[in-house]
């Protein structure tokens, strides 16, 4: 099978910052990295490198190419992203010495992804593909409509958080992926908590603590890792493309979540973003305490 996804592409400018700036504050960071990022490159980078077959719809400006690349070179099938005249989208983000980050998002030719594009994409999609979406580029909730009249399996991760967005597409979602705070904005938004979404899989990431996943509202709870953290940034993003990538593959569901984890852990003892996610030797092969 295949998993599409319609995702952003950025270039992530990561500083190393004493503590995170406060409002009104003016910092000397410390070091400064430019890594392939966005949330929708690094799930397509993670499914990729879980070994599933993982194609990107999405747009870079004249700037990009060097991000097409990477994500070639990752494995990622780019035949669907485009060149569109507005820069690429990028990140700036202050990573702290306890790896706690704030991000600022400019979001540029993520937001030029047209329906004709989409549309040509998606006509290569068989029913049973898997088809996922971040709150980072344009048409979601065309694609969620178009996914599921091709009988495609939906999938959302709800970030960068907005409850209107995330009520646009709940309709079409048969998997949705949030945190616990975005968890919490929902249900403050909806007046339902995800036990009640008539969606048949959640999951909700609980940062160290792990994760907790509802299948038709009955919980089960997958305990993370316990690492050194140096940077949290793409962490849930890896999580999202590993669990996909062991759907891909027919895992059960608690495999591909407890793969997703080790995944995760290995991720935040890492600077970086798309350009260090680890691939399923490295996953499976690492030992923690």
């Amino acid at each position: 099978m295949t998993i599409w996804n319609l995702g952003s592409i950025n270039a992530d400018m990561i500083y190393d910052v004493p503590h995170l700036p406060g409002p009104g504050e003016t910092l000397s960071a410390n070091r400064l990295d430019r890594f392939l990022g966005g949330k929708g490159a690094n799930m397509s980078v993670a499914a990729a490198r879980a070994g599933a077959r993982t194609a990107h719809i999405g747009a870079i400006g004249p700037d990009g190419r060097w991000a097409l690349d990477r994500l070639t070179e990752y494995g990622v099938d780019t035949r669907h992203i485009e060149q569109a005249k507005v820069p690429t989208g990028h990140a700036i983000i202050a990573v702290d010495a306890l790896g706690e980050n704030n991000i600022i998002l400019f979001p540029g030719a993520n937001y030029a992804i047209s329906q004709d594009q989409l549309g040509q994409a998606l006509s290569s999609a068989a029913k049973g593909d898997l088809l996922v979406m971040q709150n980072e580029t344009s048409l979601q909730v065309e694609a969620a409509e178009m996914g599921r009249k091709l009988g495609l399996t939906i999938c959302y991760a709800a970030a960068p958080f907005q409850a209107d967005a995330v009520l646009a597409v709940l309709p079409y979602l048969d998997f949705l992926i949030l945190n616990e705070v975005e968890a919490e904005q929902l249900r403050a938004a909806t007046g339902k908590s995800v036990t009640d979404l008539n969606i048949e899989h959640v999951i909700v990431t609980l940062g160290s603590k792990g994760a907790r996943y509802y299948l038709r509202g009955t919980a089960s709870d997958f305990p993370a890792h316990k690492v050194q953290a140096v940077d949290t940034t793409g962490a849930g993003d890896t999580f999202t493309g590993y669990v996909l990538a062991g759907m891909d593959h027919g895992m059960p569901m608690a495999q591909a979540i407890t793969q997703a984890n080790r995944a995760a852990a290995l991720m935040v003892t890492r600077h970086g973003t798309a350009d260090v996610i680890p691939d399923l030797k490295e996953v499976r092969e690492a030992r923690f305490d």
